[in-house]
């Protein structure tokens, strides 16, 4: 490893932990180059700035988990209707156990974009994944009322639907540290929601 690569890679497991323990706002460049044993000079080599400094913490792993979250969901699109409709978990209880094994594999990193992000372009985190999911569930849910005839869910119950889904991961590695623990949860929560998704498409309310 060279230098300059140790150099960087050490300001950013410092900045790591100053945004853990203070959050993005009350972070402190000079707390940040005190801990890497480094100039402020040298930190201004490598970022630009203190956004600077957490994108490049935090952007690879929203890259990863984006590729992970758009291949579920593509997936999705290309299943039958009644295959959406017929309740069972087993595949989508695969993808977001697939998802959150991610998720904590990455987990520091995750837990500042959830709860210390206040202040940074990264503070509605939670709102962009809503959108995303939100923006899903209107494609799925059309495709599935041009095949079936079923009314389809209000706009209001689309966004509540991925706010749930977003939710039920953000609530477990916001409250549940152990990763076999939040797994069996997870099974649970998607068992859950999934059965009402298919209620919710039966075209009995």
């Amino acid at each position: 490893m060279s230098e300059d690569k140790a150099t960087r890679e050490k300001l950013l497991a410092c900045a790591k932990e100053e945004f853990l323990e203070k959050g993005y706002m009350k972070a402190s460049l000079r707390s940040i180059c005190k801990k890497a044993n480094v100039t402020t000079g040298a930190l201004y080599f490598f970022f630009e700035n203190k956004e600077d400094l957490l994108s490049a913490l935090v952007d690879e792993t929203l890259q990863g988990l984006m590729e992970q979250i758009s291949s579920h969901l593509s997936m999705e699109i290309d299943t039958d209707a009644q295959t959406a409709m017929a309740g069972d978990a087993s595949e989508d209880i695969r993808a977001a156990k697939e998802i959150l094994h991610y998720l904590y594999q990455h987990y520091d990193v995750v837990l500042i974009l959830l709860t210390k992000s206040q202040g940074s372009a990264y503070e509605n985190i939670v709102d962009r994944f809503v959108e995303v999911f939100e923006k899903h569930y209107d494609i799925l849910i059309e495709q599935i009322h041009e095949k079936t005839g079923i009314p389809c869910p209000d706009k209001y119950f689309r966004h509540w639907m991925a706010h749930m889904q977003i939710d039920a991961f953000s609530h477990l590695l916001t409250h549940v540290e152990d990763e076999k623990e939040a797994m069996r949860y997870m099974e649970q929560i998607v068992s859950y929601l999934v059965a009402g998704w298919a209620g919710t498409l039966s075209g009995d309310r």
